[in-house]
């Protein structure tokens, strides 16, 4: 790992909301191992929302399914600027159901990353630094708030005005 990494990753503040406490203590053990110095927690999706509200952490690592407010509806509710103060805060998916239609919707949500339980050190690593080193600029498109599309970006490429063909020959 480099050394600003490593800075980046020190300074990260980060809350886990997760109803089940051992997986909450899991993840706050691979973001301790791989340099994340400051871990809050949040035992579920109202927690997490009054959290969010008063710290506006840096990330927010989200389990789906949790009692009273499941990671959906949270995701909705922070993704709302007219309603909630911090829409724009990063948020990583972390959920043992991985049906298609979940992940469509996380997207949909306006999730930055979804990553599968159980989760690696290394694949964490990889969606924190994805979120800190490459930021989507957060974008509103019918109804949408959230991270610019990854399929935004490719369409705006594919868009760009392609090489004259009389200059190629």
């Amino acid at each position: 790992m480099s050394k600003k990494v490593e800075q980046l990753l020190s300074s990260v503040d980060v809350l886990v909301v997760d109803d089940n406490q051992f997986m909450r203590k899991v993840v706050r053990n691979l973001l301790n191992n791989i340099g994340v110095k400051t871990v809050h927690e949040a035992a579920d999706g109202l927690a997490g929302l009054e959290y969010i509200r008063l710290h506006a952490p840096d990330i927010v690592i989200l389990d789906w399914e949790m009692p009273m407010l499941n990671g959906a509806e949270m995701l909705r509710i922070v993704r709302n600027p007219k309603t909630f103060p911090v829409p724009d805060v990063p948020i990583i998916m972390l959920t043992s159901h991985l049906e298609r239609w979940r992940v469509v919707e996380a997207n949909k949500l306006g999730v930055n990353e979804f990553c599968a339980k159980p989760i690696s050190g290394k694949a964490l690593l990889e969606r924190i630094v994805s979120i800190i080193a490459r930021p989507r600029p957060m974008v509103q498109l019918d109804g949408y708030y959230g991270p610019e599309p990854r399929k935004l970006v490719t369409d705006r490429l594919r868009l760009q005005k392609p090489p004259d063909a009389a200059n190629l020959a």
